[in-house]
């Protein structure tokens, strides 16, 4: 899989976004023949060390596997669900879950620059985190779909609805160049529940507004005090 950096024009983004999906049967480097990204790499590496066992060993032996202590190495970087996806991969390396072809294919959109608040693009779901789901848009940054923003229905976990490597479609919330944040939403993409859009008139709950009495002026509140005390 390294040896795609080789390739002319093909740069760090584009590596990335291919890499997981290329399989090398019979390669050196026995993960090179599985769905795990090179990034995860040492993750596994690390993994199969702290069991006092290597890959070779670990791939295909549920028993090892499970083994794991899967909260262990939950960081920025790798959520509790895709810690659990790759450990499901290295039980059943290099078997394709596809049913059929899927055709996916990002906008035409190449920095943060190019990113606009409330355009609608295809994103792939690159991580899943307790907070929310981080998706590839095709620029370098990637966005950040808050938990509450996944679904119109209530959800603890991001894992109930989403999976990795799934192709989603995202709204774009807000962006922040200096900072390179992106903020996403799937569920602005999709209609709200019949029952939701009626209740809400599909903006989302709005409580019922207290009706407001008209304030008095000075000299009627003066009054108003002197009737109440009597003086």
């Amino acid at each position: 899989r390294k040896q795609l950096m080789k390739v002319p024009r093909l740069g760090g983004k584009a590596f990335e976004q291919c890499a997981g999906f290329l399989r090398i049967p019979g390669a050196k480097d026995i993960l090179d023949s599985s769905a795990v990204h090179p990034e995860a790499y040492e993750l596994v590496e690390t993994m199969a060390k702290d069991i006092s066992t290597d890959i070779n060993e670990l791939i295909g032996n549920e028993a090892l596997l499970k083994s794991i202590p899967v909260k262990k190495y939950v960081s920025e970087k790798f959520g509790e669900h895709t810690i659990n996806d790759i450990i499901n991969e290295l039980k059943k390396p290099g078997l394709d879950p596809r049913s059929e072809a899927q055709l996916f294919e990002f906008a035409q959109i190449f920095s943060i620059e190019d990113v606009q608040v409330g355009m609608e693009v295809p994103g792939m779901v690159t991580n899943l985190t307790r907070f929310g789901a981080f998706i590839d848009i095709g620029v370098k940054q990637d966005g950040l779909v808050h938990v509450s923003e996944i679904a119109h229905k209530y959800i603890q976990d991001p894992g109930e609805i989403l999976k990795l490597n799934q192709a989603v479609k995202v709204k774009v919330l807000e962006v922040d160049i200096a900072r390179k944040r992106i903020a996403l939403s799937i569920k602005q993409t999709e209609p709200a529940p019949a029952h939701q859009a009626r209740r809400t008139g599909g903006h989302g709950f709005q409580p019922a507004k207290k009706e407001e009495k008209p304030v008095a002026n000075m000299q009627d509140a003066l009054a108003a005090l002197k009737n109440k005390f009597g003086r």
